[in-house]
């Protein structure tokens, strides 16, 4: 790649930038402090060349011999010290490709790990290459954002040009192949797959054109959406907020979801006094082993079910609560753990077999131990109960099925893009509470695989996605 060529012909030039969320701040004694995304970075000593280009890499992409001009030109001990503080600042460092026209980049590496390493240099002459089976292509603040999972780089497209080579990875090819499809000069389209194999979206092939990630046991067993989840979930990266403030469009939501119209049948308040009296110890519940469900076809009890909800998923108390760093948030207390007692999760209730209670789907509320008919349609109710039924490996549908849903807003209004990641955690926590408050009652509770369509949504009337359905659970009694 060069800056430098006969005007008129197509060359490309690299171009470095500092993410905009990096700030720097420089001392009267020559010290610099780096202010990014993964935390604050101290430089001692700087040379005034290397303060001055960090400010200019903050304005926007530009070459580094651009910068060189206006520092300490061949001063190698300047460009040595800068090389080393971009070096350490490398999870804030853009790495761009433009044309030699002043028109911006073509496309542009941005980092989503704190410590990436850009791959540069030539590639073999004659090797084919790819995007990876993990890699996507999704429009973003119009650019079309390539990304894959297992790449510390995703790659905004800017450029007609780069969108049309970067789609013809589909499938393998050659540079020289790319250059008679696309019709682009040979340099241009080098440079552009180099680039995006550099950053981890593209895979080089081997000698004999075959990919090493086709036949790495380690990547086929993932499905690509739940690996770039895994990846995008674990930290708060760029395209997820950090930030509570940048997603909050309004008011907190509630911390209770509003009673929906529909009769309304109060539960039985079990008298914790005598519960704590009887019940097993939480060792002697630990240690005893799980079993399934039978579904053999004896009903619950309208008693037992308000006593399982009661002990599971009621309102303790509302009172206000923060986390730190965040903003404050009204909050509840109750029996299973919530970040921030936030408590997002929904209960539904799909009662099949309830004495005193009829055939039904029910929003329980957790505030005033009620349950409220949202759905009296049998065949969707039984829709329902013959996928629980057939996930439960059963041959007779379960006396309740209950399905867990997450009101979104109310956990993304505080931790913004760790929201959904979190909820799940949550899904487990209740899971494990219905499965320890079942068994001290002498009942089974047996989480089963959530639907793979929208029957849940559906029979729930869900506004989705700002409430969606997020495991379900069978509750009946042991073998």
């Amino acid at each position: 790649m060069t800056a430098e060529s006969p005007e008129g012909t197509a060359e490309t030039v690299r171009l470095w930038s500092l993410t905009e969320d990096t700030l720097i701040e420089a001392g009267e004694d020559g010290s610099l402090v780096a202010i990014t995304w993964w935390g604050e970075y101290e430089f001692p000593d700087t040379a005034a060349g290397v303060r001055e280009s960090l400010g200019r890499l903050v304005l926007g992409p530009v070459s580094l011999a651009n910068l060189a001009v206006s520092g300490a030109v061949g001063d190698d001990v300047w460009r040595l010290s800068l090389r080393k503080v971009l070096t350490r600042l490398s999870g804030s460092v853009v790495h761009s490709l433009a044309l030699n026209d002043g028109r911006g980049p073509l496309l542009s590496a941005i980092p989503v790990a704190q410590f990436p390493v850009f791959a540069d240099g030539p590639l073999p002459a004659g090797r084919s290459v790819r995007l990876s089976r993990l890699t996507a292509l999704r429009a973003d603040q119009g650019a079309l954002m390539a990304e894959s999972p297992g790449a510390s780089y995703k790659v905004a497209l800017f450029d007609p040009s780069a969108v049309l080579i970067a789609s013809s990875l589909a499938s393998a090819t050659t540079v020289e192949q790319l250059v008679a499809v696309t019709g682009l000069a040979t340099t241009v389209v080098s440079d552009v797959v180099e680039f995006l194999v550099g950053a981890g979206v593209a895979l080089l092939g081997d000698a004999q054109g075959g990919f090493a990630e086709h036949d790495a046991p380690e990547t086929a067993i993932w499905a690509r959406d739940d690996l770039m989840f895994h990846a995008r979930s674990r930290t708060w990266q760029k395209g997820a907020s950090p930030e509570p403030r940048a997603v909050r469009p309004g008011a907190e939501p509630p911390v209770v979801k509003p009673v929906s119209a529909g009769p309304t049948v109060p539960l039985a308040r079990p008298d914790l006094a005598e519960l704590e009296a009887r019940d097993p110890t939480l060792t002697a519940l630990l240690e005893t082993d799980h079993c399934c469900p039978e579904f053999h076809g004896q009903a619950l009890s309208a008693r037992q079910l308000g006593e399982f909800l009661y002990r599971a998923a009621r309102v303790r108390s509302v009172g206000p609560a923060h986390l730190a760093g965040g903003p404050s948030h009204q909050a509840s207390q109750r029996p299973y753990f919530s970040v921030g007692c936030l408590y997002e999760l929904e209960i539904y209730v799909c009662v099949n077999r309830c004495a005193d209670l009829a055939r039904g789907i029910y929003h329980y509320d957790p505030l005033w131990h009620t349950l409220t008919l949202i759905n009296d349609d049998v065949a969707v109710l039984d829709n329902l109960l013959d996928m629980a039924m057939v996930a439960a490996g059963s041959h007779r549908r379960p006396s309740a099925l209950l399905s867990l849903t997450a009101r979104m807003p109310r956990i993304a209004w505080v931790l913004g893009g760790a929201a959904y990641a979190t909820t799940l955690l949550h899904v487990g926590a209740l899971q494990q509470v219905f499965h320890l408050a079942a068994k001290a009652m002498g009942l089974a509770a047996h989480a089963v695989p959530a639907d793979s369509g929208d029957r849940v949504d559906g029979a729930l009337k869900l506004e989705w996605p700002a409430e969606v359905s997020v495991g379900e659970c069978v509750l009946d009694f042991p073998p």
